[in-house]
């Protein structure tokens, strides 16, 4: 039976450039226990007064990593990228020291199956995350645009004129598009969760959930 980690574990960060700074910063901010950790005394120093505990030390360096307890984590984070050599390697000394979670920064599709092999539970790709979601909001159609793995997408944006004036089951959406509509944001009010018979109007901003290809076909249409 595979052990259940706590959501309030610890996490071990390890590099902080942009992305494990931004990770580190924010796991802080949600008040979880963080140790992030960079060979360059200059990011550490840099960070130390934004994160809780930071340490300066080599991770490819397996002693290196036992030093600082690296083993006691359950949860670590290897946000080195610009070195695909020194993530993997990184990487392994974590699959070595038992830590039972390992998310790790890819910067290429062969990158990430490398780091998979080695043992990393999770890959990410923040540059091509990044990319992909801002190809969707240039365009100008959506506000916001979020994907998920099982090619299931959230996007915020302006209703089309159909679906404004009417009951969201009068309008069809769902039968019609093969999306849902979620939640309705009216100006200066918070988000609600949207019912059959919630009415959109001109002013609101909608949240949809559906596909990838079917977000983009309602995105489309005529606002």
């Amino acid at each position: 039976m595979v052990e259940r980690i706590r959501s309030d574990s610890p996490v071990l960060v390890i590099g902080l450039g942009r992305f494990g700074a931004a990770c580190a910063g924010e796991l802080d901010r949600l008040e979880r226990e963080v140790l992030a950790i960079d060979e360059s005394l200059e990011l550490v120093q840099k960070w130390s007064e934004r994160v809780t505990h930071t340490v300066q030390a080599d991770a490819r360096n397996i002693d290196a990593l036992k030093q600082i307890g690296a083993q006691e984590f359950q949860v670590a984070v290897v946000a080195v990228g610009s070195s695909i050599e020194a993530s993997v390697l990184i990487t392994a000394n974590l699959v070595d020291l038992k830590v039972p979670q390992i998310w790790a920064k890819a910067v290429s599709q062969s990158h990430g199956k490398i780091l998979a092999r080695v043992g990393a539970n999770h890959v990410i790709y923040p540059e091509r995350e990044a990319g992909e979601r801002v190809a969707h909001l240039v365009s100008g159609r959506m506000l916001d645009f979020i994907r998920f793995d099982d090619d299931f997408v959230l996007a915020k944006m302006y209703p089309p004129k159909f679906i404004r004036g009417v009951g969201l089951n009068e309008s069809g959406v769902r039968s019609k598009y093969n999306v849902t509509v979620v939640g309705v944001k009216s100006p200066g009010k918070p988000f609600r969760y949207a019912e059959a018979n919630t009415v959109v109007t001109n002013h609101d901003l909608i949240i949809v959930s559906g596909t990838n290809s079917d977000i983009e076909r309602f995105a489309a249409l005529d606002r």
